[in-house]
């Protein structure tokens, strides 16, 4: 991946919408070289998927949770039960292994807080190798960003 691959990737992170011919004009490629490119980082992998982000706040009512779960042992096979779990229910928006305090953070989008209990049981209190839980509730959101930084990528 060299520079231009970065400057394309950067673009799109902005706007995936962009015609191929509006794009190779922002980078300053052909539109037959951009194209290439652009199939190239799609099959390698690098661009996984497009998809439109929707605003949470014109669709009604949305509360978002920073969830942080405790596991009572440290087992490979029972992490892996909790993270089929986990990833299977569609109010989890983002699964994180961490290190440190907790075994996990979820970030868990809900309508309303009858919802997130309904979620409790049948995902968090449901696994008996689950220590505890504790759920933060954003109360605002002021950055959100999906994009990788292209800078601090090394050119190969």
């Amino acid at each position: 991946m060299d520079a231009i691959d970065r400057r394309i990737l950067d673009q799109l992170q902005r706007d995936a919408s962009l015609t191929n011919q509006a794009l190779a004009d922002e980078i300053g490629l052909s539109p037959s070289a951009c194209l290439k490119r652009v199939k190239r980082l799609r099959d390698a992998g690098i661009i996984e998927r497009e998809v439109a982000l929707l605003n949470p706040n014109a669709l009604g009512q949305c509360l978002h949770m920073v969830v942080e779960v405790t596991m009572e042992r440290d087992n490979k096979s029972l992490y892996q039960r909790f993270l089929t779990s986990a990833l299977s229910a569609p109010e989890v928006k983002q699964c994180y292994q961490v290190t440190g305090e907790c075994d996990f953070v979820l970030i868990v989008t809900v309508a309303d807080l009858d919802e997130y209990d309904r979620f409790c049981d049948r995902v968090l209190y449901n696994d008996d190798n689950l220590r505890k839980f504790r759920t933060l509730l954003s109360r605002k959101r002021h950055k959100f960003d999906t994009s990788v930084p292209m800078e601090s990528l090394l050119s190969t």
